[in-house]
């Protein structure tokens, strides 16, 4: 199986160097397009005017940052219960993005506030929620840095993680749940979109734009995390030093 051929950090190193110019180029592309459709191409709001565009950035961030933080507990979770180093790496790298996605949503939201509701920020259910995810973030890795045993510092981060996702389901049932200034779900898998076709395709593209720009960046972030945590650091320059290791174990 795949997993079980690169679950081994030194054998998961080169195809992660591998991988990411191709994920980096097809983000690139992708983000260029989707901006393009999204602010040129894609009909003026009747009632938000021009104002509304800030959704073709705000909505995919607002969608990684819930959709990293799951991934981010899985592989926390996976590596609690195989204990897979690999696996605490990505989540280790993972935390980042999310926050760096998180700290976007909030942005462009109050970007977006300050000309539809008159103000950059309001107490609402749904901002509130988005920012203690933001909270969540910076506590997994600050919980991380804290503890200098790794192994206890895995684990630690890992539990938090986990207890954490109960936010995630509140974040996005939080304009149904409560009374909230927010608007409600343009897009549903129940209800169908309630965009024009220009307006959702842009924002599909520009999401998976944001998802493989984070493959690429996560990718990245895994192998300097390998680099540090293995003690390796010449493995680009020295294979027979990859080639030892991986015999070794």
């Amino acid at each position: 199986m795949i997993w079980s051929k690169y679950s081994a950090p030194q054998a998961f190193y080169p195809l992660a160097g591998r991988l990411i110019p191709w994920f980096s180029a097809v983000a690139v592309i992708l983000m260029i397009v989707g901006l393009y459709m999204g602010f040129f191409v894609a009909p003026t709001d009747f009632q938000q005017g021009e104002s509304y565009r800030i959704i073709f950035v705000h909505v995919p961030a607002a969608w990684m940052s819930m959709f990293l933080y799951v991934v981010m507990a899985i592989w926390a979770g996976v590596g609690m219960g195989l204990n897979a180093r690999l696996s605490f790496m990505m989540a280790q790298a993972i935390a980042p993005t999310g926050a760096m996605f998180t700290f976007l949503a909030l942005l462009t939201g109050a970007m977006w506030g300050k000309p539809t509701w008159g103000a950059w920020w309001v107490w609402d259910a749904r901002l509130t929620s988005e920012l203690i995810l933001l909270f969540q973030y910076a506590g997994v890795m600050l919980l991380r840095t804290s503890i200098d045993d790794q192994r206890r510092a895995d684990r630690s981060s890992a539990v938090f993680a986990l207890v954490g996702v109960v936010n995630v389901p509140i974040i996005y049932y939080s304009v149904q749940w409560w009374n909230t200034l927010h608007q409600g779900a343009s897009v549903s898998m129940s209800t169908g979109s309630k965009m024009a076709a220009t307006m959702l395709l842009a924002m599909l593209i520009m999401t998976v734009a944001f998802w493989l720009y984070s493959i690429a960046v996560i990718l990245a972030r895994v192998r300097c995390i390998v680099v540090e945590r293995e003690s390796m650091p010449a493995w680009d320059e020295k294979p027979a030093v990859i080639q030892e290791a991986v015999e070794a174990r």
